[in-house]
């Protein structure tokens, strides 16, 4: 398991920055809400007659003045982006980085074949995306606490799986497009994320795009949908899992058979 845990303390300033700056800012908006809840009564109103806005973020099916809509909303936006953002950062550049920075000959003189090195990062992967999320989740229970704040535990957990979900689905992609990559590439990964965030902000816009949802899993990581519903979408979520695995796949074939650079 060396390249898993080369891969770990490489990788420890930046999970540690990501991590840190969106557990902040979450941990910021927990704090605000007990001084904001009661001018948030009166805001739900407001956002309710917001037209498109208001479909675009779902802010029509969920209260402010309770902690779980408010929470929804606010916080869901901050680990979507931000979590969406590490997730495809982490995944992109785990295997196009060995061809750009020119280690790929010195990594695969070892006794160390190619299968072996794609499951090692791949566990590095997930284990960044896994601890980041149960951190996340243990700032915000000790933030809700400190403040005296209480809410549904089933909602909470519902909705951080979705999250977890959404930032694993986005490292597996950008994992298997990472394999095709032979230069940088962390452009391509936040390029990427953005365009799933986008995808579902139109299919919320527009009944004629509702089809993206299926391309993209911000689709059943939808506060407003597992708040006020039963949950996420499993439809949506096994099509996550389905076109994950395929791009996932392909990349794994090109990299036990592609040339790679010196």
């Amino acid at each position: 398991m060396a390249v898993y845990k080369k891969e770990l303390r490489q990788s420890l300033q930046s999970w540690g920055i990501w991590t840190g700056a969106v557990a902040l800012m979450m941990v910021v908006c927990v704090a605000l809400f007990p001084e904001m809840k009661d001018e948030m009564e009166g805001v739900s109103s407001i956002f309710a007659n917001m037209g498109g806005f208001t479909a675009a973020f779902g802010m029509d099916k969920l209260n402010f003045g309770e902690f779980m809509g408010f929470y929804g909303i606010e916080c869901g936006n901050v680990l979507g982006i931000g979590g969406g953002f590490f997730a495809a950062l982490t995944g992109i550049t785990v295997l196009s980085k060995e061809e750009k920075d020119r280690t790929a000959e010195f990594l695969f003189t070892h006794p160390v074949s190619r299968a072996s090195v794609l499951v090692q990062k791949l566990l590095a992967v997930l284990t960044q995306i896994i601890t980041m999320n149960a951190v996340m989740v243990a700032v915000v229970l000790i933030a809700a606490a400190a403040v005296g704040e209480q809410f549904s535990g089933k909602q909470f957990f519902l909705l951080h799986a979705a999250y977890l979900l959404l930032m694993l689905e986005i490292s597996f992609i950008c994992f298997g497009i990472s394999a095709f990559l032979r230069r940088g590439s962390a452009g391509a990964g936040l390029g990427l994320a953005l365009a799933l965030y986008c995808m579902n902000l139109l299919c919320n816009l527009s009944s004629k795009m509702e089809f993206l949802q299926w391309l993209t899993p911000y689709a059943y990581a939808e506060a407003s949908e597992i708040i006020a519903g039963d949950g996420p979408d499993i439809g949506l979520i096994i099509a996550g899992v389905v076109l994950a695995a395929a791009v996932t796949s392909a990349g794994w074939l090109k990299y036990v058979n592609k040339d790679l650079a010196a």
